[in-house]
């Protein structure tokens, strides 16, 4: 039987890690498809996005199962518990990718934002994708150093999100109703994208201490729908 509890929590990593890599892939493809007006790029990312769904329920329902049936207890429990709320919180970090994604669809074939707010948000683009990226490493690793790099790089994305905001109120520089509303929209998705990276940061610094000071988010970053 612990033989069976062992190969069902590989199980379980392996489906968090592919989550994680589609996830990656999708907030590059939306932050490329917004900076290029690529509607068939954008559309990609919508469409794809509903293998990261399945992945998520396919994960919820093995991970209940495990409860269920192992009743895991102390680091186990821990590590079931933890897959659980990963699988949450990458679930929504795709979702954001492809709300970025509707925006350049909506947009096509016209770029959604022009000017200082086209180079701001092709800024977070980069920082959201680099976030992407070490959350994929930091689950095939466990590396700490990489927990520890997302949290910097989500400092960056907040800055860059306050500076959207100078921008937009700068009268030198103005922009339509739906480019403003866009502006916002797009600052605020890519902001969270970086939020719910800390997030899964510190919920794998947990997994790995079991220190449980390190799972904790402030009030800003807790997980939050945006279906």
């Amino acid at each position: 039987m612990r033989e069976i509890f062992k190969q069902e929590m590989l199980q379980v990593g392996e489906d968090l890690l592919r989550m994680a890599q589609h996830m990656a892939t999708a907030i590059d493809d939306a932050t490329t498809a917004l900076r290029t007006a690529d509607l068939t790029l954008a559309e990609q990312v919508i469409d794809a996005d509903q293998r990261i769904d399945e992945i998520q329920r396919r994960l919820d329902d093995h991970g209940i199962s495990l409860l269920a049936r192992q009743q895991p207890v102390a680091t186990d429990l821990r590590i079931v518990v933890s897959g659980l709320r990963l699988s949450s919180t990458i679930e929504r970090m795709g979702d954001l990718a492809r709300h970025v994604a509707y925006v350049a669809r909506g947009r096509y074939p016209e770029l959604a934002t022009t000017g200082q707010m086209r180079d701001v948000l092709t800024e977070m683009g980069v920082q959201a994708t680099k976030v992407g990226k070490q959350v994929v490493q930091l689950l095939e690793s466990r590396d700490l150093s990489l927990a520890a790099a997302i949290e910097h790089d989500d400092d960056v994305l907040d800055e860059l999100h306050r500076r959207s905001f100078t921008v937009i109120l700068d009268e030198s520089e103005p922009m339509t109703r739906q480019q403003l509303v866009d502006a916002v929209l797009l600052g605020r998705y890519l902001e969270r994208f970086g939020d719910h990276g800390v997030s899964v940061a510190r919920r794998v610094s947990y997994l790995v201490t079991g220190d449980a000071s390190k799972a904790v988010v402030s009030p800003e970053q807790q997980d939050a729908p945006v279906d």
